[in-house]
């Protein structure tokens, strides 16, 4: 697909993300650096200028033609992390060791990421187990939370999560009534206006609706963003008010390079989770690695001009999808109007409350934390919720990328068990590994003629797990689109974890959209007991839709085309 190919849609499409982008992007970099005095006009410019050329660049060199990249929240916890750090410190007294350590960083994570393309990484992100995204996502989540609940009472917080935790109700003492309520009505217009209707960002209204009734208010009640630099982003070595005299590079460089790296992983894996998205909507398929290295040069790019370091983001990929993006373009289109926006509107945004910007990010944490997979804990393998809530906490409380570390560690070595229980049971390599899509089981040469040519009979072989449901999907992807019957095969399918579980719940919801009628063929013990628990089993396929053998199957398919003669 080319670039004018779309062109009506790709302009809607990349106007609309970058109107949601905008709020997003002011928060986000006031977020990260909410340590630092006098940081919200600073952080403000900066979260602009990363969603501006990160944006453009990423969307221009990546491998994801609809994806929308900017400042994400679990990029910007990891980059308040380093910001509060450098500035707690003797050194990062000086406002240009602040900015530049962080720029470095972000031009550190752009370059580990081009490397991860290179060596073709990208490819290995489908192995993480959906308990140890969900757990990481959801600690990302509390943790933005947390965050901005100081801004929303007028405060700030500094230090850990623990620290910040200990602070809060000193922080909830001094409560500045005014910015409370200018945050909870944030809160309150993000969530009631889409009732009105959905066509206008109602993050967008938000943020308009409550900088208005602020100006009505009295002066100095509430924090607010301040004057933000205008004008084109210059890189750090000619901006002005920043010397690069006199700094310490080599304890700059050091500080930088470990957070760069963990950017870029933490990176890596939030933009290709949100490729991944966009290939469900839009029924296409994206280059991993040509991602990471789009991805790569925009962090890069990004750094260079002090922006704020980002990723693929889902929500505004979503809303730039919808919209009728499909191409590069509506990237850039949503880079530009950011771009103008810069230009032309910084010295309306001065007048932004910090708590309604707090509010705006407290729908964000609410909206990643991922209350279905701890709504189902109790039905889930005991082993997949231990992975969960480990993850949970250490990202919480420790480190994110040593939790997802931790979270991959246990997940693998409780699957070795399980494989090693499996192949001890009986059960060979190949069943252990592989669908197959192709040649018909024995059983099902006995099909009659009159029931055949109806239906589409999709065979699984092996456990669908973290690490097949990639294979799993793309398996069932191939099911025509003509389909009206489809026969889900599962006599050897050993077992299936909360990833495989998610997985089919989403191909059985796909197929029954285009209205296919969908039946089951279940033996084994272990995923008829997760598919009941989880409830798949009768609430998306009715109890008489399963059979515990392919006969039973095509008598029932017979007595039914009988019924309807």
């Amino acid at each position: 697909m080319n670039l004018t190919s779309n062109l009506k849609g790709d302009l809607f499409g990349g106007i609309t993300a970058g109107i949601v982008a905008l709020p997003l992007a002011l928060a986000f970099g006031i977020q990260a650096f909410g340590a630092v005095p006098g940081g919200a006009s600073l952080g403000a410019y900066v979260g602009l200028t990363g969603a501006t050329l990160l944006g453009f660049f990423a969307a221009l060199f990546g491998g994801t033609h609809s994806q929308i990249s900017g400042p994400t929240g679990p990029m910007t916890v990891i980059t308040a992390t380093l910001v509060g750090g450098v500035a707690g410190t003797a050194a990062g007294g000086d406002f240009s060791t602040v900015l530049l350590t962080m720029a470095l960083a972000a031009i550190f994570c752009g370059l580990f990421q081009i490397l991860f393309g290179i060596i073709k990484i990208g490819k290995y992100v489908r192995y993480i187990p959906y308990p140890v995204l969900s757990g990481f996502m959801s600690g990302i989540g509390v943790i933005i939370i947390l965050q901005q609940l100081f801004p929303l009472v007028g405060g700030a917080g500094k230090g850990s999560m623990v620290e910040q935790l200990t602070q809060l109700p000193d922080a909830f003492a001094a409560t500045n009534v005014t910015a409370l309520l200018l945050g909870l009505g944030t809160v309150a217009i993000i969530y009631l206006f889409p009732l009105i209707t959905k066509k206008v960002p109602s993050t967008l209204v938000a943020l308009i609706i409550m900088t208005v009734v602020s100006l009505f208010l009295p002066e100095g009640t509430f924090g607010t963003i301040g004057k933000i630099p205008s004008g084109i982003p210059m890189p750090f070595f000619a901006k002005e008010g920043v010397s690069l005299a006199g700094l310490d590079w080599g304890t700059i460089l050091v500080a930088a390079i470990i957070p760069g790296l963990t950017l870029a992983g933490l990176g890596s894996i939030d933009t290709l989770l949100t490729s991944v998205v966009a290939d469900n909507i839009t029924k296409t398929k994206h280059d991993s690695n040509r991602e990471l290295i789009g991805q790569g040069i925009g962090n890069a790019v990004a750094g260079l001009f002090c922006g704020l370091p980002g990723a693929g983001a889902t929500m505004r990929t979503v809303v730039n999808v919808k919209s009728g993006g499909r191409t590069q373009l509506s990237g850039m289109v949503h880079a530009l109007l950011l771009l103008a926006i810069m230009l032309g509107l910084g010295s309306v945004v001065q007048y932004v409350p910090l708590s309604v910007l707090a509010g705006i990010l407290l729908t964000v944490g609410w909206g990643i934390i991922d209350f279905k997979g701890f709504k189902d804990l109790v039905k889930i393998p005991r082993a997949d919720a231990v992975v969960l809530i480990v993850v949970f906490l250490v990202t919480v409380f420790v480190d994110l990328l040593t939790a997802v570390g931790i979270g991959m560690v246990i997940a693998c070595v409780l699957f070795m068990k399980r494989a090693s229980d499996l192949v001890e049971g009986g059960y060979s390599s190949q069943e252990l590994t592989n669908f197959d899509k192709e040649s018909p089981w024995d059983d099902e040469h006995g099909m009659p003629d009159t029931v055949a040519h109806k239906i589409y009979v999709q065979r699984l072989n092996g456990p669908i797990f973290f690490g097949t449901i990639n294979k799993f999907k793309e398996v069932m992807n191939t099911v025509p689109q003509d389909a009206k019957i489809v026969i889900i095969r599962m006599r050897l399918v050993s077992f299936m974890d909360q990833s495989g579980l998610y997985a089919m719940e989403e191909a059985i919801k796909d197929l029954q959209g285009r209205g296919v009628q969908v039946l089951m063929t279940i033996i084994q013990p272990q995923p008829m007991y997760m598919l009941t628990k989880m409830n798949l089993i009768p609430d998306l396929v009715p109890e008489n839709h399963t059979f515990k053998t392919f006969e039973e199957c095509t008598q029932f398919l017979l007595e039914e085309l009988e019924s309807k003669r």
